[in-house]
């Protein structure tokens, strides 16, 4: 056999090889994200997502300072700043929106100046900003895969406390259903999403993969769980698309994966979306 038909084969078989494990990853990633993004949505956090993965790039240079693994300091910065958030929120000295640009800017300043003084490392400052997908590892999956099931199956068991608290704080208290807890619950679910999704879609980028799949599958479901089912569904597609355009095009994956969201977003606001819900809501109707 020719060495080049030798060369183009091996080449495949790598293509495949880390094209497979993106696909896997940016889907577990989806499907995670997709149900905590409605959350997001309709407890109006998005800044919050924001301040959270800013904070990522702290968490990677305390890695690296300390040789431990990424995702690990990661997921405990996130949950330290989801922490201190709730502690000064219940001090009332400052308005929340002003909390979270304080601790946002902070904490992505402070990062970038560690990750200065670290000479001795070489660090892909891109790649953390705007995601590597296609450098996943096994050992990533398997964290994916790990920490989003431990997300999904606290999410489902708090799911009717924390919508509750997300309707009416009050009438949640009111019924003992602890909204404080919850809702510090539900931000350290955020703070592990993050963690695992860095490596995927990079700081800047982590919290339009929890909010644009949500915030389409809104016009295109009739209930809640119907809107958490689809924003995975959309996710997931948002992930091969950018994937394949990425591959293609030869894009940026992070970006390309936003892009992709943004797209399906565009669609269902189109009249064809409407017509989704109005359909849903009435299979709901008949149902009830």
């Amino acid at each position: 056999m020719h060495p080049a038909t030798i060369a183009r084969m091996g080449r495949h078989d790598m293509l495949d090889d880390f094209f497979t494990r993106a696909l896997v990853a940016g889907i577990g990633v989806a499907i995670v994200a997709g149900p905590l993004g409605c959350f997001v949505i309709w407890r109006r956090m998005a800044y919050f997502g924001d301040t959270l993965s800013h904070s990522a790039l702290l968490g990677v240079s305390l890695a690296l300072l300390l040789q431990v693994n990424a995702t690990l300091a990661v997921g405990a910065v996130s949950m330290l700043l989801a922490i201190l958030l709730v502690i000064l929120q219940r001090k009332n000295t400052l308005s929340s929106d002003a909390i979270l640009g304080l601790l946002s800017h902070s904490a992505l300043a402070l990062g970038l100046v560690c990750l200065a003084f670290m000479t001795w490392v070489r660090v892909d400052l891109l790649g953390l900003l705007f995601g590597d997908i296609l450098s996943v590892t096994k050992l990533d999956i398997a964290m994916i895969f790990a920490g989003g099931s431990f997300v999904l199956a606290v999410l489902i068991s708090i799911w009717r406390k924390l919508f509750a608290a997300t309707v009416s704080p009050d009438l949640a208290a009111g019924e003992g259903l602890n909204p404080d807890r919850t809702e510090l619950i539900f931000m350290l679910l955020t703070a592990v999403v993050i963690a695992i999704s860095l490596k995927i879609i990079g700081a800047l980028l982590i919290t339009a993969l929890l909010i644009i799949p949500a915030a389409a599958a809104r016009r295109l479901s009739a209930t809640p769980e119907q809107m958490a089912v689809m924003s995975a569904l959309l996710g997931a597609v948002a992930v091969v698309s950018g994937l394949y355009a990425s591959l293609n095009y030869d894009t940026p994956s992070g970006p390309s994966i936003v892009v992709a969201a943004m797209v399906l977003f565009v669609i269902s606001l189109a009249p064809g979306g409407r017509f989704v819900r109005s359909l849903l809501v009435k299979r709901q109707g008949d149902q009830s």
